[in-house]
């Protein structure tokens, strides 16, 4: 008798990489751990269309004219605000007449919908449990109940943008106030990548929080042999919530240190860069050999996630897993996953900034022990499948998942 094989039904914000939502990239990683655990995995995009793969099956997008349209309408209420984005304050941005109107038509067209799909999804595949990934959490409203009454399966929800999403912070300017008028006790699981946000979870309502942190695929992140070609590198998606650690880590020293090549990738830096090089965005499937290229990365994590206790982000784990020389700001808790001063350097303003680049410039074989012994330690705890089958205990479904 063959083993019963681990099926899971995934609701994702999008899945095509072009829309440059910061998880996206997160969770092709993820899905492609769950299928190399064994899981049979159908994503349905909230965004965008569906786009295949060799880890997951796919269903449609059943509001996909809906969200395009609303994304041209906010990209175009940014450009007569002669702007890219339309903007959110950094803390306790407010929640205005065109959020809970945006909600209210959501609630009318988009979420009947959307229940109605997933119920013929359900229907049809049978899977094991639902996982929704940083959808917009009031846009669901009542969709898990309904979908737990009739089927009796666990529906969970993933919010991998903690602290971030939470309402004192707001979310990014590409996205929405996730937990304005939502109900978190729909859910039987709410597994976000922050630690220290699990009590403010609970608080808005979350039955049960658990944290399962970001993490590198140790394929896809792996150092390539190419020649260095720039110093001191840093890539992100703009500089809000970060600009003074710009500052301090690439404006400041880039000018004192006028013999070293600073470059960014990426768009929407708003403040100090001094005067790095600015290269645009860069390809997903490049970012590894950009990484090798350069003989320092920056990891300048965000302040909301920098200041709240073990708030993973992505990024110390893809430049550890592609054996970079990582210098960071402070984050609260990043000992939980690297040794500081053995497999990446802290630094905590300009001069120290500073004084680092210039150590680890004079000295690479050091910068390369110190990124060979930040990739031994994602090899043995920070990949993909680590997280996967964590993810799977969570959920109840780790020993159905077991194959072969």
């Amino acid at each position: 008798m063959r083993p019963h094989r681990t099926k899971l039904l995934a609701v994702a914000s999008a899945i095509d990489l072009d829309f440059r939502y910061g998880c996206t990239p997160a969770w092709w990683q993820l899905w492609k751990g769950l299928y190399e655990e064994g899981v049979d995995l159908i994503v349905t995009p909230y965004r965008g269309r569906p786009v295949e793969s060799p880890w997951w099956r796919t269903a449609p997008n059943p509001t996909y004219l809906e969200g395009e349209s609303f994304a041209r309408a906010r990209g175009l209420a940014a450009r007569l605000k002669g702007d890219t984005h339309l903007r959110r304050a950094e803390e306790h941005p407010e929640d205005g007449l065109g959020d809970r109107m945006t909600r209210e038509a959501v609630w009318r067209w988009v979420t009947p919908r959307w229940r109605r799909h997933l119920e013929r999804l359900v229907e049809r595949e049978r899977p094991d449990a639902v996982v929704v990934f940083t959808v917009p959490m009031a846009h669901l409203r009542g969709i898990p109940n309904a979908l737990r009454e009739r089927f009796g399966i666990p529906i969970v929800f993933y919010d991998g943008d903690v602290p971030m999403s939470l309402p004192e912070f707001g979310g990014m300017d590409t996205g929405f106030n996730w937990y304005h008028q939502a109900d978190p006790s729909e859910y039987d699981l709410l597994v976000s990548n922050s630690e220290g946000g699990l009590e403010r979870l609970r608080e808005l309502g979350a039955r049960r929080a658990e944290a399962v942190f970001w993490a590198a695929d140790p394929d896809l992140f792996a150092p390539q042999a190419v020649d260095k070609e720039t110093d001191v590198f840093f890539y992100g998606y703009g500089d809000k919530f970060r600009r003074e650690w710009m500052q301090a880590m690439v404006g400041e020293p880039s000018r004192a240190l006028a013999e070293v090549d600073f470059t960014l990738g990426g768009r929407d830096f708003r403040g100090d860069v001094g005067s790095a090089r600015l290269l645009g965005d860069v390809p997903f499937n490049a970012f590894a050999r950009a990484i090798s290229a350069a003989r320092i990365n920056l990891c300048i994590t965000r302040r909301s996630h920098a200041t709240v206790e073990a708030s993973s982000s992505c990024r110390p784990f893809e430049l550890a897993a592609a054996g970079a020389a990582i210098v960071s700001n402070p984050v609260n808790g990043i000992e939980r996953w690297f040794e500081p001063g053995s497999e990446l350097l802290i630094v905590g303003d300009a001069g120290e900034a500073t004084a680092a680049y210039r150590e680890l410039l004079a000295d690479p074989a050091q910068a390369e022990e110190m990124g060979r012994r930040a990739r031994e330690r994602v090899l043995d705890e920070h990949t993909y499948r680590h997280r996967a089958r964590q993810l799977l205990e969570l959920i109840g479904v780790r020993e159905a998942a077991r194959v072969g």
